[in-house]
């Protein structure tokens, strides 16, 4: 799913030079390609994590890590991909992210162990850090006032398009090919938008573009990296094991670090100044919320189908159709109700929505049919964020100077994209405990020998993925997996639940700090 305010970095700019029509269109289709590469990624790994983990044998916590290292490099580097396309120019920066991002996708393809896996995706990670905001500077670069709200148009539905594929792509490729080519199809994409890039589309760079906060991105990545570690391995390793304390001491200690550099610094990465204002702070904060709550869920959903439910992988993946159908078919109707009634009550409502959709996930048992149990709470799910999102995007514009518009859309594209990964790495321990909890109690139940039960106890991390030993008679074998079954329905009812409550909390912080009109709201210009 697309991120808030990914228009509103599109609409920040102003055409530098007067491009004709036949450029322009190569200008889009080179960025639709090259975001779209982006977002079918991020769609396509979560179908494909049970046949990656099934491959190499892999904890929950392996798993963890392949969505993981992704989204830690690309939510801590995406201010600085649009900074540096800025300074040395947006073409350069954009091709360089692509082609960071295919030589990753091939060692992703190519990876013989998990480790290998997790590092290539990081590389990716750092690809997609350049590659997508320089897309979206590019567009902004191009296409004056008159051209720029079509050109917005046309980007935002083939993105859609794409991102609605990708599932779907996806599944077919990990269920009759293997979950390799769910990398190995970005290259063929990423080699013709770099042939179409440096053929067609002009460099542009800000003549007045400040210093590159090195900084503040290192200390982002220290800090989210240290949290996000400590968070992950704590499940292996013990909340007293030293690596785990020391990792969690010095990711706080980087982002405290990271806050106290930034009010220094003089061209920031995240200028404090913009928090001034009550809205873009009380913005964010829903943001954070909001994208924590669909963070864990499009991690937590492909695994409930495909190896709780028995969904083949192109089945999970076309399932989540209708969520992303919806956004994409309702958006332009959510935009006019912030016209008409202002941002405060969409932004109220749409949360409020969305937390009922997030409940009716937990309501679904084992072998539910999809249009009964599951359905139902994609479209709710789908019409919330709907809602939601186009006033989400408005507020943030709206809540800042003008000419810190861009700024504050990246900033807040770049939280949406760091809730995901905070809320895998906590929310990701609540299920893996409730999990734990709940197979133990039926293991304990069950006429099972000790030695089975050890080796199940040990295997727990895995989740539904965990293998049954060898040797066990047919009835035991079947009602262990029916125990797994059950333990990952119940973990996945307790994290609903909480990605409920982080959707009512979403609808009070604006129903606080949201103000009823939408005008703009800027306490002075802010001075850095």
């Amino acid at each position: 799913m697309r991120v808030p305010c990914d228009e509103a970095v599109l609409r920040s700019g102003g055409s530098e030079v007067p491009y004709g029509e036949r450029t322009r269109l190569w200008i889009l289709t080179a960025t639709i390609l090259g975001s779209s590469v982006a977002f079918i990624d991020s769609t396509v790994v979560n179908v494909a994590l049970p046949a990656i983990q099934a491959t190499f044998h892999a904890t929950v916590v392996d798993v963890q890590w392949v969505v993981e290292s992704y989204g830690l490099f690309l939510g801590a580097l995406i201010l600085v991909g649009g900074s540096l396309g800025d300074l040395f120019g947006r073409r350069m920066i954009f091709v360089a992210g692509v082609s960071i991002f295919a030589i990753a996708s091939a060692a992703c393809g190519f990876a013989s162990n998990v480790d290998q896996l997790i590092v290539a995706r990081s590389v990716q990670g750092v690809g997609a850090a350049l590659l997508v905001p320089g897309s979206l500077a590019i567009i902004s670069a191009s296409f004056d006032e008159k051209s720029r709200g079509q050109a917005i148009g046309t980007w935002s539905g083939f993105t859609a398009i794409t991102t609605a594929a990708g599932p779907v792509l996806g599944g077919w490729l990990v269920e009759h090919a293997s979950w390799r080519w769910a990398f190995f199809i970005n290259l063929p994409i990423a080699a013709s938008v770099v042939v179409i890039s440096l053929w067609q589309v002009p460099e542009s760079r800000r003549p007045t573009a400040g210093r590159i906060d090195w900084i503040g991105a290192l200390l982002a990545i220290l800090g989210l990296g240290g949290l996000v570690y400590g968070l992950l391995e704590s499940v292996n390793l013990g909340w007293t094991n030293r690596l785990v304390l020391g990792s969690l001491i010095l990711g706080f200690g980087g982002l405290i670090t990271f806050v106290l550099a930034e009010a220094k610094v003089a061209f920031p990465m995240v200028p404090l100044a913009l928090f001034r204002s009550p809205t873009f702070s009380g913005a964010n904060l829903l943001t954070l919320l909001l994208y924590a709550a669909v963070g864990i869920f499009f991690f937590l959903f492909p695994l409930n189908l495909i190896q709780v439910q028995q969904y083949s992988p192109t089945a999970a993946g076309s399932a989540i159709l209708p969520l992303i159908l919806l956004m994409f078919l309702l958006s332009r109707w959510a935009g006019r109700l912030v016209d008409r009634y202002g941002a405060r009550g969409p932004l109220i409502i749409g949360p409020l929505i969305a937390a009922a959709g997030f409940s009716l996930f937990a309501v679904p048992s084992i072998g539910n049919g999809y249009w009964k149990a599951f359905f139902p709470a994609l479209v709710i799910l789908g019409s919330g964020m709907t809602v939601t999102v186009a006033p989400l995007t408005t507020v943030v514009m709206n809540s800042v100077h003008e000419d810190r518009v861009g700024t504050a859309s990246g900033i807040n594209n770049a939280v949406a994209r760091v809730a995901g990964v905070l809320a895998i790495a906590i929310l990701g321990i609540v299920m893996v405990k409730a999990f734990s909890f709940h197979l133990n109690r039926s293991l304990a139940r069950l006429s099972v020998p000790s030695h089975i039960v050890q080796e199940l106890r040990a295997n727990e991390i895995r989740l539904a993925g965990l293998e049954l030993p060898a040797g066990l008679d047919p009835i035991a074998n079947a009602a262990i997996k029916q125990s797994v079954r059950e333990g990952f329905v119940y973990g996945f009812r307790i994290v609903m639940w909480i990605c409920a409550s982080l959707s009512l909390a979403c609808a009070a912080v604006a129903s606080l700090m949201i103000p009823q009109k939408h005008e703009r709201h800027w306490p002075v210009k802010p001075s850095s």
